[in-house]
């Protein structure tokens, strides 16, 4: 018997992705979209939601990286981060290895999605028992609408503007999160990709433009997105990304990274030319 195949089919796309399927480890259905936990030879487990592949334990530190750290080393003093999704427990692994961090919420609409994580993707959810995380199962925009907590770094960790995640790419949204966030606070969100995402991502920087006086992307390669280049958008209330990066830092901090470094900073938000043909006139000088 041949290896079962696992073709994802990109909305609105003509092509797709085929992975080797070794092994089924979790299936179920929650109130929001369809959780799957499947083992692959190429790379390793994989989670997917409705279909998409989410993560993956080969190239999952290239995203968690850089959602992470981006904000983290250019804020200048980082102590209260919250997490709007995030559900896998990747990026909240990375926040809480800054030690500047004393408070960490994460936010995600969905317990399935984590309790799959904890079960079969230990690499990634590790820190979801981490005494400076509150982790709360509700819904992320519910939350900014309502808390009355302030914080320093604001990261929507979410899947694609469809589901549940769709008002997380909302004005309403992000006017929300402009009140939780500090006088220096900073806030990255997922930005999709230039090559096949262009709409929702020009629509993105549109939003945050009209709210935050600082603004920019930044760009990340992984191994299972579709066309390897996708992009976080930044926007803050004050620090600039470039501006006020001390490297320093970086290398102070004693923290070991597989994909983030000085350079990758700075080289991030370096944009190809037809990038800033799409949204420069959306970003900061």
């Amino acid at each position: 018997m041949g290896k079962k195949l696992f073709v994802e089919e990109f909305q609105g796309l003509d092509f797709s992705m085929k992975y080797g399927v070794e092994k089924t480890l979790f299936c179920g259905q929650s109130d929001f979209q369809s959780v799957d936990i499947v083992e692959t030879k190429t790379f390793g487990k994989m989670l997917l939601n409705d279909g998409l592949v989410m993560v993956t334990e080969r190239d999952e530190f290239v995203y968690h990286d850089m959602i992470a750290h981006v904000p983290l080393f250019t804020h200048p003093c980082p102590r209260k981060v919250l997490i709007i999704g995030g559900g896998d427990g990747g990026t909240a692994r990375e926040v809480l290895r800054h030690d500047v961090v004393e408070k960490c919420v994460m936010v995600e609409i969905d317990a399935m999605v984590v309790e799959a994580s904890r079960t079969h993707l230990p690499s990634m959810s590790c820190s979801l028992d981490h005494p400076k995380l509150e982790l709360r199962i509700e819904d992320g925009i519910k939350y900014v609408e309502e808390t009355d907590e302030v914080f320093d770094v604001v990261l929507v960790d979410s899947t694609d503007p469809i589901g549940p995640a769709a008002p997380l790419f909302g004005s309403a949204f992000y006017q929300n999160v402009y009140r939780c966030l500090a006088e220096t606070g900073i806030v990255v969100a997922q930005g999709e990709s230039s090559h096949y995402e262009k709409k929702s991502q020009e629509k993105l920087l549109s939003i945050v433009s009209e709210i935050f006086p600082v603004r920019a992307l930044y760009n990340y390669h992984n191994l299972t997105y579709p066309g390897g280049m996708w992009s976080f958008a930044l926007a803050s209330k004050g620090p600039h990304p470039l501006k006020d990066f001390d490297s320093s830092k970086v290398s102070a901090s004693r923290l070991n990274f597989r994909y983030y470094n000085e350079a990758v900073h700075w080289g991030a938000f370096a944009l190809p030319s037809f990038q800033k043909d799409l949204v420069g006139g959306y970003l900061s000088p």
